[in-house]
């Protein structure tokens, strides 16, 4: 899409700090980090959400999960981390194109909730 920021930043039309990129996918640091290591992982194809995703994306989500622990490995989440995929307005989407948040890098993340043990 012509006027989508995260389209912009994948063709490197809009500046952003990249942790990885292949031909299908880009990875970045979050600008507003919740955590000390928060990046974002998009697939290079406009997909406005997770609720667009169809059949025909199976591979390309799917080797987009396959790489998420790698790039969290390598930004210093051995110990673990989150994935957030918000969708659509209601469930906190502000950026119409899919998007995966990976976050860790403390004991305690943003959002979790306690476990009752």
């Amino acid at each position: 899409m012509e006027n989508c920021i995260f389209c912009k930043i994948a063709r490197g039309e809009v500046p952003s700090s990249k942790i990885y990129e292949d031909t299908d996918v880009f990875a970045f640091h979050d600008i507003h980090p919740a955590a000390p290591v928060h990046f974002m992982l998009i697939p290079k194809l406009h997909i406005g959400s997770l609720a667009e995703v169809e059949d025909k994306h199976r591979s390309l989500l799917g080797d987009m999960m396959v790489l998420i622990p790698r790039l969290a490995s390598e930004q210093g989440c051995s110990n673990g981390f989150r994935t957030i995929i918000n969708t659509g307005h209601v469930g906190g989407q502000e950026i119409h194109h899919l998007h995966i948040h990976i976050i860790g890098g403390r004991e305690r993340l943003p959002g979790m909730i306690p476990h009752p043990g």
